[in-house]
C-alpha cells in the first residue's frame, strides 16, 4: 500500500469529518421535523456537539487537526512537493475543503457554528432512546 493512497484515505476521512460536522447540523431541525429518530438520540447530539467542540478548541488554540498533520506526513514521505503531484482525490477534496484565511477567521467561523450546535441542542433537546425488546 502506497503512502500516497495512506494519506488519500486520511483526506476522505477528514472530509467524511467535515461532512458530519457541517450536515449535522441541518440534519437536527430538519430530523425532528420529520421524526428522524437517529438524529434526536444522544450519541448522536453528543458525538456532533463533542466534534465541532475539539474542531473549535483546537482553532483558539492555533493547533492543527491532527488529520491533516497525519494526512501531510504521509504525502511527504511519500515524497510528494508539488501540487501538481498530487492525486484526483486529493486534489478535488483539498479544493473543496481548505480555504486560505488566517488562523482567527476560521476560530470565529467555528465558534459561531459551535454556538449554532449548542443552539440546536436547546431548542431540539435529544430524546433518550428507549431500547425495544425483539
Amino acid at each position: 500500500m502506497s503512502l500516497t493512497f495512506l494519506a488519500d484515505v486520511v483526506l476522505v476521512m477528514h472530509f467524511a469529518v467535515v461532512l458530519f460536522v457541517v450536515g449535522g447540523l441541518p440534519a437536527i431541525p430538519l430530523g425532528v421535523k420529520l421524526g428522524w429518530l437517529w438524529v434526536q438520540g444522544r450519541l448522536f447530539r453528543l458525538t456532533h456537539l463533542g466534534a465541532i467542540a475539539v474542531i473549535t478548541l483546537q482553532a483558539w488554540l492555533g493547533q492543527h487537526c491532527p488529520l491533516t498533520i497525519l494526512e501531510t506526513w504521509f504525502r511527504v514521505q511519500a515524497g510528494e512537493q508539488s501540487l501538481y503531484q498530487v492525486s484526483f482525490v486529493q486534489y478535488w477534496l483539498e479544493t473543496i475543503m481548505y480555504y486560505q484565511a488566517p488562523l482567527w477567521v476560521f476560530a470565529t467561523v467555528y465558534t459561531l457554528f459551535g454556538l449554532l450546535v449548542v443552539l440546536a441542542w436547546w431548542r431540539f433537546p435529544p430524546k433518550a432512546m428507549e431500547s425495544k425488546a425483539l
